[in-house]
């Protein structure tokens, strides 16, 4: 559960918190609130092979701090943390080591391929380590559960079984019980930019208008008779799914986990599904680097090592909400409603179909506009019913454009690209 909270007292709490000669630096923009931050310094980092110094910053800060560093020529900070995103500029920058021989000692950890390849950050090297993660899943009623087509699994189901799923419970309740958080504050862009349009068109952006695209919005508005018609005003999932108004839901597990901890026994949490190019899934992933001229460097690898164990993780888990990236046992004593996201967090990563899709980057302020260009193709083609192909050649136009003023390059699952990455 990656929270991003704006509080200038947890800044300057963590700022004015003096490093003792001996410490090694930890500068991350995760874990900033104080209470976090606290849990951070006080039961993680207490218990780790180095005397540390927890310096939770916020993302721009960062860069800046190390640029000034290396371009002072006295450098402080040994190891950072920060989301994929960003970390992938200090790449660019110089400010970050390449971790391949720590990399290949961690082999045995369990940490799945495809993070250990986004931490390459399009090099050859490890640029970073995963260290914990946040994705989206999905969560249902067992109720629910009779009505699956016969022989699915319900851990890598397929969208057209989600639909024969969904059409079954509408035609036994007379109710359309599968939901989406298709509300003003809802997260509806992310299940288009990291599950339908990765699963379905094997991209994001250049794959925007293709033939694959043009047939999967005509199977989703076809999926949508069978959702309920609230959808649209929900910006949380838990919340109809603990009043019974949905029997399955689709949602970031940070806005799910009410309704697994205060009724575990009543749901079950498993992986988003699978079309015809994978299983699309986005993962938010926070990871560990160590500076380009890192004071401790060698004390940075223990720290990573450290906070890279199963028992370290589930602990992470425990106390701040923020999910394994290893393969780990969960304790029995591991609270149930945050066992059953951790085991679909695990299950999601680790499907032999798992086609991740990373939170769009380098748009700047252009996010927002990004998002609208899925939002408003979802709108004319599912709620209004507009054909699927003149809606995507008009919104196409918008995303051009979008793409050439940013010039962002491509991200995952679309091909690396040189230069604006193409809507084709």
């Amino acid at each position: 559960m990656i929270r991003i909270v704006t509080s200038v007292l947890a800044a300057t709490m963590a700022m004015s918190l003096p490093a003792r000669a001996e410490d090694l630096v930890f500068l991350s923009t995760q874990l900033r609130p104080v209470e976090e931050a606290q849990k951070m310094r006080e039961i993680i980092l207490k218990a780790g092979p180095v005397l540390t110094t927890y310096v939770a910053d916020f993302p721009q800060v960062v860069p800046t701090r190390l640029a000034a560093e290396r371009e002072g020529g006295k450098h402080t900070v040994s190891l950072v943390g920060g989301l994929h995103g960003e970390l992938q500029p200090l790449v660019t920058a110089g400010d970050l080591m390449p971790m391949d021989v720590l990399a290949a000692k961690l082999a045995g950890r369990g940490i799945p391929p495809a993070l250990m390849e986004l931490g390459k950050l399009g090099t050859a090297h490890q640029m970073y380590i995963p260290w914990m993660q946040a994705t989206y899943i999905m969560v249902a009623n067992k109720q629910a559960l009779p009505f699956l087509p016969k022989g699915a699994d319900i851990n890598a189901l397929t969208f057209d079984q989600l639909a024969e799923w969904s059409a079954a419970v509408q035609a036994s309740t007379g109710k359309r019980m599968l939901g989406f958080p298709a509300g003003p504050q809802g997260l509806m862009h992310r299940f288009f930019e990291g599950f339908l349009y990765p699963s379905y068109t094997g991209g994001v952006v250049s794959t925007f208008k293709s033939a694959e695209a043009e047939a999967m919005w005509t199977q989703f508005a076809a999926l949508w008779k069978t959702v309920n018609p609230n959808s649209t005003s929900y910006n949380f999932m838990q919340e109809p799914l603990l009043a019974g108004d949905v029997w399955i839901g689709f949602d970031h597990v940070a806005r799910m986990l009410d309704a697994l901890r205060q009724k575990p026994d009543q749901f079950v949490a498993f992986p988003a599904p699978a079309g015809p190019k994978g299983r699309g899934y986005m993962p938010v992933i926070a990871g560990l680097a160590i500076a380009q001229g890192a004071p401790d460097a060698k004390g940075a690898e223990a720290l990573i090592d450290y906070l890279s164990t199963p028992a370290t993780q589930i602990k992470m888990a425990q106390t701040s909400g923020f999910f394994p990236v290893v393969t780990a046992t969960l304790p029995d004593d591991l609270e149930p409603g945050l066992k059953l996201a951790v085991a679909a967090i695990a299950r999601t990563q680790s499907a032999p179909d798992a086609k991740p899709s990373l939170l769009p980057i380098g748009l700047g302020t252009q996010g927002g506009a990004f998002d609208k260009i899925y939002l408003d193709t979802f709108q004319r083609v599912v709620l209004r019913g507009e054909k699927p192909r003149a809606v995507l050649d008009r919104q196409a136009e918008g995303l051009k454009k979008i793409m050439a003023e940013t010039g962002a390059p491509c991200w995952l699952p679309d091909k690396p690209s040189q230069g604006p990455c193409p809507v084709e």
